[in-house]
């Protein structure tokens, strides 16, 4: 018994430490357009209204993100209900590709792409990373007085909106940051037609589109991490809307494992799972909520916030075997290791566990109860004999009786009880051997 309790907790502790190193996927609103921002042409109209999405991947300190993907198990997917915008001037499919100066231009800084942590070209030794706004305390050069106006020539400049959903204005944070490390290794492959190099996905201004699902999708690089190390949040892709949003997202990590760097995926879905695949509710956009407490019979491992009321059944583990001396009719989780038999308990002190089966002492159960129709009788016994019952109503009279007989190789009696003859109310249940008597109150509803 000891061993199976050990081993449970053993496999649910890996679970967990592998699983936490992906601790959570944060979607930013970044900005949404206004009046001023539709007057461009130049670089494609964004409908007024349009969010600007950021999606940073949340990893524990230390582990690397190594790519993000899509296979034939696991694919890739980027929806919404109305189509992507991308910026016809000089958007960019990946945003590794941007110039700096670029984001200075019209609307190209709500343009749609993916990437791995970096957002822009290496500018002498720095390299510039996607932060979060609330992290970026280097200012910003996108927005209002750094921006050309687009073709309207607006004098104070596009991306101005101060939205209170978006949190800190972009002329205030542009959620761009540096770092002295630049990725290289840099691979893709299922967006960027090979022989074209063109993009007719959603992250190009080809062709219009709401949705990018792929099970041939690579992104990857030698590995990056977040500018600030601590909460080592990397930014993977920017995309602009005005439709609702939805993603399920796979992804590699390096991490490492018992000391050891590992090679990690992380994926939506929680099924065909192949060795080295770690399912985690968080790479689903929007998040499901429900009950998100294992202790609860309604609880799933897909459930990434509390809904209120969700968690009704507390779980209760033990014996379901109502041949087993310490039978449970309260238990929803059976565990075979814990049911008791004589001869039989596990290598645990069976007197201990069952103590009905030291004398003549048993035990009595009643459910359910309350009741609305018939109850069961539950009696465990250490001893063959006689028994006799008695219902009684609260004026002492008995309403049901019966008697029933146990051998030793019948320690636990089920016994149903027809109450259809009882009228509502309260009674009490008598059960005795000749020796020893016990009462039981229950109600009929």
């Amino acid at each position: 018994m000891k061993t199976f309790l050990i081993t449970l907790f053993f496999a649910c502790f890996a679970w967990y430490n592998a699983s936490a190193q992906l601790e959570k996927v944060i979607v930013e609103k970044y900005y949404v357009s206004d009046a001023n921002d539709f007057t461009d042409t130049s670089g494609g109209i964004v409908p007024i209204g349009s969010t600007t999405y950021r999606i940073y991947i949340d990893l524990a300190p230390g582990s690397i993100l190594k790519k993000i993907y899509g296979d034939v198990n696991h694919p890739f997917e980027i929806k919404s209900t109305e189509v992507f915008f991308n910026n016809i001037l000089d958007g960019q499919t990946y945003a590794k590709e941007f110039l700096k100066a670029r984001y200075t231009e019209n609307t190209v800084a709500l343009d749609s792409w993916l990437t791995l942590g970096q957002v822009a070209k290496k500018q002498g030794t720095k390299t510039y990373y996607g932060i979060l706004k609330g992290q970026d305390d280097d200012g910003s050069f996108v927005g209002g007085v750094n921006n050309d106006g687009g073709s309207a020539l607006i004098a104070t400049g596009l991306l101005v909106n101060n939205d209170p959903s978006c949190g800190i204005p972009l002329t205030l944070a542009d959620g761009i940051d540096t770092m002295t490390v630049t990725p290289f290794n840099w691979f893709e492959t299922g967006v960027v037609d090979f022989a074209t190099g063109n993009d007719s996905t959603i992250f190009g201004s080809l062709v219009p589109k709401k949705e990018f699902i792929s099970s041939s999708f690579i992104l990857s690089n030698s590995g990056v991490t977040g500018v600030n190390l601590d909460s080592n949040q990397i930014i993977i892709a920017q995309l602009t809307t005005k439709g609702d949003l939805s993603f399920k997202l796979n992804l590699e990590l390096e991490q490492l494992v018992n000391g050891v760097p590992t090679i990690v995926k992380y994926v939506a879905k929680d099924t065909l799972l192949v060795d080295g695949e770690i399912f985690n509710p968080y790479l689903t956009y929007p998040q499901s909520c429900g009950c998100d407490d294992p202790d609860f019979l309604e609880y799933s491992s897909s459930f990434v916030c509390y809904l209120e009321g969700s968690c009704q059944t507390p779980i209760k583990i033990g014996c379901m075997d109502s041949m087993a001396c310490n039978y449970d009719p309260a238990v929803n989780i059976n565990v075979e290791e814990l049911c008791c038999y004589p001869g039989f308990c596990a290598d645990r002190n069976i007197e201990e566990v069952c103590p009905s089966l030291m004398g003549n002492n048993f035990d009595l159960n009643l459910y359910p109860n309350p009741t609305s129709g018939d109850i069961t009788l539950n009696l465990i016994s250490g001893n063959a004999c006689n028994w006799n019952y008695e219902i009684y109503n609260n004026f002492g009279s008995v309403k049901l009786s019966g008697s029933f007989t146990t051998t030793q190789s019948e320690l636990n009696v089920v016994l149903p009880l027809d109450l259809s003859n009882i009228d509502p109310g309260m009674y009490r249940l008598k059960v005795s051997n000749g020796d020893l008597s016990k009462y039981k109150l229950f109600i009929k509803l």
